[in-house]
């Protein structure tokens, strides 16, 4: 046995769920995939999924998403599309756009068990009957409300307008969305209709009316305390990022309203008919707020301040949480108390749509639907969700308090921590955003992202996702900065896009080469085996745990840092050793040098896995291994443990063979 000089103790590894689920966030229907979905999202979402294939078998992970077909932008996207030539229906439009996302996905080597559509095929079929048996389920058990609230209504078209059909400024304090639609705006925010500042219908450009209608709501507001209890307990673990926890607690907070200073002595005659309230004043600021104990007491003082004209922001809170709507497009609601034509708003049924897309999935392998239960219910499996932080109100309060609803028939008898056999609550790993040339990219904003699929014109999959995986996303929003597409890069500036994936084509490529070679010199393709020195198994040792610790962390970025130290000290060893063998023409020497960085590839390759899934591929290929190179089992095992026996021979490397490429535009510049 060999001694683990400077190692890194295998005591107190994290612990990993027996299944797990992965999601990653869903794309609207109306649009291809710009640079943020998958350099923000899908590629962290993938590499876990990879991981956890490997760590805890890949029969027990599913990784699922899919195009989110229903809602209003989709019905204003097609209604442009038309207006522009587009000729098929609305089903066709959005079929067009999840092809397209599904290609661009599978260009991306991310790794989808299903990429479904939640209104084409079986998976629509899955998902109509869960949305259907969700909103029954919560309105048996009473968590529903029915509540009559004015929709904007344009007079000159006639119609009703559906959320993206009216646009203008978000009336949350502090929010710094472009654009404010019906009844939220585009970072997420929700508020009452009435109070979007200066409205305006984008079908005539008329300010729009308000006319009342009725739809079906769940209880948010009463899941206030059982939310900071979840959240006090998510403060506590090492694998929620802070910005998801700082997110929820700002929508915790008393019901409040900001009112500008001008308007104090309107405040003033109002108040006493206002319910109970305090009112705040802070020296140098431009407003003052008043706090209220019940939501609804403050929308009665908004409406108070609507008819005065007074200017006022809301602060964020807890609001009923909006199940239904008016669209025609979209997914049938169940009829409950005789309300008839009502789809699903778009964001409810996004939510429990991966419980949908799961079941489809199983059904498609002929698997027991049933079976999802032990994926999203059972105690010992974990849901992680990917998502950006624009999100984190949604899958960070409405779904965890949807969850927690199904947990007992009344308020009394539930606790996030208990998950008793039902929907546990999801693992978010919301990433901070990725900008363009250090600016917020939208496609509907002002700065347009770069297209998904336009950016493999100028790099490789792989070097894109080592390059994303390295920002940091996690703690930071980090600016993307291609060179091809930044009008103020030199020609002498190097490309900051392409140095993670250099480590891979430069260094890592030449190590493996390097090895195959030799072994085809010196021992006509049998690879040497035997033990492998003391201090390269204890840098091994200590790669592999340091890794695992930040992977379960989420902690992407600090995961590439471990495999460029280590590929770069694999690299430094085995140049130093070739060399003196070399010089020597010792046999011993050759051999030693042979099986030790031999292991340093193995280790790499099992970690880049689920980083680099082509190349690594190609090196158990050429390795002459079988998939369990992959698992976790075998970690720490050196490929004498693995082969058994002397003779193992690789597979005939040719002369300048690459295991990681460079895309083909980055030569011309060598």
């Amino acid at each position: 046995m060999y001694k683990k000089k400077n190692a890194v103790s295998r005591d107190n590894r994290p612990e990993f769920p027996k299944r797990a689920i992965i999601t990653g966030g869903m794309p609207y229907g109306n649009k291809t995939l710009h640079f943020g979905h998958v350099g923000g999202v899908f590629v962290f979402a993938d590499v876990y999924a990879r991981f956890l294939r490997d760590r805890i078998g890949k029969e027990n992970v599913i990784f699922v998403s899919g195009t989110d077909c229903y809602g209003s932008p989709i019905a204003e996207g097609y209604r442009k599309a038309s207006e522009q030539g587009f000729e098929g229906t609305i089903r066709d439009y959005v079929k067009r756009n999840h092809d397209a996302q599904k290609k661009t996905l599978e260009d991306y080597d991310i790794s989808l068990d299903l990429f479904g559509a939640s209104g084409l095929g079986e998976t629509a079929e899955w998902h109509n009957k869960v949305s259907d048996a969700f909103i029954r389920k919560l309105y048996e058990m009473g968590h529903l409300k029915k509540i009559s609230t004015a929709q904007f209504y344009d007079e000159k078209a006639q119609m009703f307008l559906n959320g993206r059909q009216v646009v203008g400024k978000c009336p949350v304090q502090g929010c710094q969305s472009e654009k404010g639609y019906a009844d939220e705006c585009d970072l997420g925010h929700q508020y009452n209709p009435v109070n979007l500042i200066d409205p305006k219908s984008t079908i005539t450009g008329e300010t729009p009316v308000m006319k009342d209608v009725v739809n079906w709501y769940f209880k948010l507001p009463d899941y206030n305390a059982l939310l900071k209890e979840m959240v006090e307990g998510m403060e506590k673990q090492d694998n929620v990022r802070p910005v998801v926890t700082k997110t929820i607690k700002e929508f915790l907070e008393t019901p409040v309203i900001y009112i500008m200073n001008d308007f104090m002595d309107v405040y003033k005659e109002l108040a006493p008919k206002m319910a109970e309230h305090k009112l705040i004043e802070e020296p140098k600021k431009t407003s003052f707020t008043i706090a209220f104990k019940e939501l609804s007491e403050r929308d009665e003082a908004c409406r108070m301040l609507n008819e005065r004209h007074v200017r006022f922001r809301e602060g964020k809170t807890l609001v009923p949480f909006r199940l239904t709507g008016n669209i025609e497009w979209g997914v049938p609601a169940p009829e409950l108390e005789g309300e008839k034509g009502l789809t699903v708003w778009v964001w409810p049924e996004s939510l429990w749509a991966p419980i949908s897309f799961t079941i489809a999935y199983l059904a498609s392998q002929g698997r027991d639907t049933e079976e999802w239960r032990k994926f999203w219910c059972d105690p010992e499996a974990k849901v992680y969700q990917f998502i950006g932080q624009d999100n984190i109100y949604f899958y960070g309060i409405a779904e965890p308090a949807m969850w927690m609803s199904f947990q007992g028939e009344s308020l009394d008898e539930m606790s996030p921590s208990e998950t008793k056999g039902h929907l546990t609550m999801p693992v978010l790993v919301a990433n901070h955003h990725i900008l363009f040339l250090d600016k917020k990219a939208s496609s509907s904003g002002s700065v347009k992202p770069p297209m998904a699929a336009e950016l493999l014109d100028y790099y490789t999959a792989e070097q894109l996702r080592m390059h994303w995986l390295g920002l940091g996303l996690g703690m930071r929003s980090v600016s993307f900065q291609p060179k091809p597409l930044n009008p103020a890069a030199k020609e002498e500036d190097s490309d900051p896009v392409t140095k993670e994936g250099f480590l891979l084509s430069n260094v890592f490529n030449r190590v493996i080469r390097t090895c195959f070679y030799d072994v085809q010199k010196y021992y006509d393709g049998v690879m040497p085996l035997g033990a492998v020195s003391e201090d390269i198994m204890a840098e091994s040792e200590k790669a592999v745990l340091e890794y695992e610790r930040f992977m379960y962390k989420t902690e992407f970025h600090q995961v590439t840092y471990v495999l460029d130290s280590y590929i770069r000290k694999a690299s430094k060893y085995m140049s130093k050793a070739k060399n003196e063998a070399d010089k020597s023409d010792d046999d011993a020497a050759r051999r030693q040098y042979l099986i030790d960085t031999f292991h340093m590839i193995k280790t790499a390759a099992v970690l880049l896995h689920p980083l680099a899934p082509r190349g690594t591929e190609m090196i158990r290929e050429y390795m002459e291994l079988d998939e369990t190179l992959w698992s976790w089992d075998n970690i720490f095992s050196t490929l004498a443990d693995v082969l058994h026996e002397d003779g193992h021979k690789l597979k005939f490397l040719e002369p300048k063979v690459d295991f990681f490429k460079r895309h083909p535009s980055q030569f011309k510049a060598d």
